[in-house]
């Protein structure tokens, strides 16, 4: 769906415009190959260009074709197929400042609400503007992840295989936002050099305090996920303790029965047998299992089977 926003200087908040004019934001959510069509054909840009916007798998990068700057992105989603990321393009032209993604962003529905001072026909601050979202964003779910981390621990006694398994599902969430941090870190790099977009001395800098912002994103996220391998050892080295525990608890358990079923089964049987003629015979092999229970529970008790 192709949505086109318009503002001026004076003007608070976007405008949602019918046909697209020079210095326009064009924004294209949940895109398909025939909003790409239309897109390439405004722009004059081959749509082979352009098809990689609607991969959800896509690396990001920066790329110059003719006069045309395509900047690929990805930013956190709720997540849909094991995906937590998704691609999400900006690219700029002379006329018109574009944004492309395969599926609904919230980082857009959040620009718009926040009415930012600056218009679309301000590339390079709205190309930053929204750089900052995605970055920002990035840092909010990180941070999300370690307060969720720091709840779910417990004590060594309570830990279960759920535990396991969340943080396994947080560490993979990690590694798919550090793979895209860190490539993400080049695209700005690329475009702080100047060679993509006209930079003024005040975008410089901005640029470089988004870059810092990144590099610490991406640190964080390491960070992060080093702590959550770490825990998520321990809890594996723990489980595998308690689970070792209970198999010798009934290995002991299956031990200790079998014994008095062992005796009842050869005085079951139909031949001549020690003391089975004797007046007092089932009272004796009664303390006889006894008495062998009672040992094989105190040897266990000692190696701490029990």
């Amino acid at each position: 769906m192709i949505t086109i926003y318009d503002k001026g200087e004076h003007d608070e908040e976007f405008i949602e415009i019918p046909e697209p004019k020079q210095g326009c934001w064009i924004h294209v959510e949940e895109a398909t190959t025939n909003d790409i069509n239309q897109i390439s054909k405004l722009i004059d840009l081959d749509y082979t260009d352009m098809y990689d916007a609607l991969d959800r798998y896509e690396i990001p990068r920066v790329e110059r074709e003719d006069k045309n700057v395509l900047i690929f992105t990805r930013h956190p989603i709720d997540p849909e197929a094991g995906l937590y990321t998704t691609t999400f393009t900006i690219i700029l032209t002379k006329d018109y400042f574009i944004t492309i993604c395969p599926q609904k962003s919230q980082i857009i529905s959040n620009l718009i609400s926040q009415k930012p001072k600056f218009s679309p026909s301000q590339k390079s601050k709205f190309l930053i503007y929204i750089l900052l979202k995605i970055t920002q964003e990035y840092t909010l779910q990180i941070k999300k992840i370690r307060t969720n981390v720091l709840k779910q621990e417990k004590k060594t006694s309570l830990v279960d295989s759920k535990d396991i398994t969340n943080l396994t599902s947080y560490e993979e969430v990690l590694n798919q936002y550090l793979s895209s941090l860190v490539p993400m870190r080049g695209v700005l790099e690329s475009i702080t050099s100047g060679r993509y977009t006209i930079l003024y001395e005040k975008d410089q800098d901005l640029l470089e305090d988004l870059l810092h912002a990144s590099i610490q994103s991406e640190d964080l996220c390491s960070i992060n996920l080093r702590s959550i391998r770490s825990l998520r050892d321990s809890y594996q080295i723990i489980f595998t303790n308690q689970l070792n525990k209970t198999i010798k608890l009934l290995t002991a358990l299956t031990i200790i029965l079998s014994i008095p079923t062992m005796v009842a089964s050869l005085y079951g049987m139909n031949v001549g047998l020690p003391i089975a003629e004797m007046k007092h015979a089932f009272s004796i092999i009664m303390i006889f299992i006894v008495i062998l229970s009672i040992f094989s529970l105190i040897i266990f008790q000692r190696k701490k089977w029990l």
